[in-house]
């Protein structure tokens, strides 16, 4: 057995894996299956693969795709946790008491995930390819999103930020505006500072 096939531990991979089984069902129940186009959920489901084959771009894109944002949900879940104020209402869903406990427990993988994809990166390097192809990804799904999410879900944001749908601009116009402004404004940022710490490995 080579070096790289033991590189995340068994266990790992079957616990990831049975949670995931766990979550889709119940999520496909509770929000339908457009939720799982939010750029989180792609993460989730891609990282079954990703440990299982241990492949680097992989963990490369669900880290160009999720961490900063994730970094945004952590800030919001736990300023209103501690506060008891919304910072910009991103993590509203936990609080919801209409909401089941244990739906609302599933997810905590908003916290846990990032830490899975940072000591993956940690261990595999970071695949200078990911910016390219979460990039792909992104002009995929944001349409997409718009496409057969409504304006309640607002999936990745395609009908504007916050609440209120946004009026300011057409709605081709500003689903366009999010395919440039997630490569530019979160994807290259990310790509650098992941290359800067983990470097290439493979």
């Amino acid at each position: 057995m080579t070096e790289r096939a033991t590189m995340v531990p068994i266990s790992v991979k079957i616990a990831y894996t049975l949670f995931v089984a766990l979550l889709v069902p119940n999520y496909w129940r509770q929000y339908g299956p457009a939720n799982f186009l939010w750029f989180s959920d792609i993460a989730l489901l891609m990282m079954v693969p990703a440990l299982w084959l241990e492949s680097q771009l992989l963990v490369s894109m669900t880290a160009l795709s999720i961490l900063l944002l994730e970094l945004v949900w952590n800030i919001d879940f736990f300023f209103r946790l501690i506060k008891g104020v919304s910072l910009i209402g991103l993590s509203a869903y936990m609080f919801d008491p209409k909401i089941s406990w244990f739906i609302r427990s599933l997810s905590f993988f908003h916290i846990v995930l990032p830490l899975l994809i940072v000591w993956m990166l940690h261990r595999l390097g970071y695949d200078q390819r990911a910016l390219l192809w979460q990039t792909l990804m992104a002009i995929v799904v944001l349409p997409l999103s718009y496409l057969v999410s409504n304006p309640r879900e607002n999936v990745n944001w395609v009908y504007g930020f916050g609440e209120e749908q946004q009026t300011a601009l057409p709605a081709p116009l500003f689903v366009t505006c999010l395919m440039l402004a997630f490569p530019i404004l979160v994807y290259l940022p990310m790509h650098l500072l992941l290359s800067r710490i983990f470097g290439s490995r493979g």
